[in-house]
Order: structure tokens, then C-alpha cells, then sequence
């Protein structure tokens, strides 16, 4: 990792809430015309990501590891939800963020979400099918 990336970091995602972002399972079909959960998700995500970035070193990339977080208001399509990441921690190849979002009238969520520093090839054999059996595992993420 490059550099510079400190505790105190911030980012923001801002969007408006389009007929895709709705609550719609393809298996279900829509369950509410509201701005869905896995989308806020996908923003914060976003948000955090846009942090780190910058300090990715060439070979190296950042994963999911783990997200919690809790979807408080709804939101309508067409309303703008802003997505905002803070970086809390850096322990070891772990980074940490509190995340949260807001609409144009009130909180809607709130939570925290951690990217995994990787080497980049280990994730292109893991995504070989041909190499399949490479070294990446679930384990080797702590």
C-alpha cells in the first residue's frame, strides 16, 4: 500500500434513486417501490472503495470481507441519497469503515464495512478456473 492513507479519510457516492435501485428480487419480482437495501449497500461499498484507491500499490487490490449494517428510513425513486464512508482503522491487511447514508430528509443507514488487502494475482489463479486450486482461501483472509 502506498502511503498516506490515513485514519480520518472520507469519501462520499451521491445518487438518485433510479427504478433499478428498488427493493426487486428476480426470483420474486418487486416486493416495494423503495429504494432497496442491497442498493444502499452497493453505495457505501462505493464510498468506501473510492478511499482506498488511491494507495492500491500496482499488484495489489482491496475485497469485501465484511459489512453490518442497518437500513433505518426509506427512500423514494427520485429522491438523492448520499453515501459517505470515514476510514476508522488499518489493522494489518484490513481497513475499516464507518458508513452511512442519508436522503434529502433524514438518515437511512448506518453501519460499518471492511475491505481485505490482496495481491492481485493471487486473485486472478483464484478466478482461473483452470487454476482453481490456488492458494486463495476464505482462511487466508485474517
Amino acid at each position: 500500500m502506498k502511503p498516506g492513507l490515513r485514519r480520518g479519510a472520507e469519501a462520499t457516492v451521491r445518487v438518485v434513486v433510479t427504478p433499478d435501485m428498488l427493493a426487486t428480487f428476480e426470483e420474486l419480482g418487486p416486493v416495494h417501490p423503495l429504494y432497496a437495501t442491497w442498493s444502499m449497500i452497493r453505495h457505501m461499498e462505493l464510498a468506501c472503495r473510492k478511499i482506498i484507491l488511491p494507495y492500491l500499490e500496482p499488484d495489489e487490490d482491496a475485497v469485501g470481507y465484511s459489512i453490518n449494517v442497518t437500513h433505518l428510513a426509506p427512500t423514494a425513486v427520485g429522491d438523492q441519497v448520499t453515501a459517505r464512508a470515514r476510514l476508522v482503522k488499518i489493522s494489518g491487511r484490513k481497513i475499516i469503515c464507518a458508513v452511512d447514508a442519508v436522503n434529502s430528509k433524514e438518515k437511512i443507514g448506518e453501519g460499518t464495512q471492511v475491505q481485505m488487502l490482496v495481491r492481485k494475482d493471487r486473485l486472478e489463479r483464484f478466478s482461473n478456473p483452470q487454476r482453481a486450486d490456488a492458494s486463495l482461501h476464505m482462511r487466508d483472509r485474517s
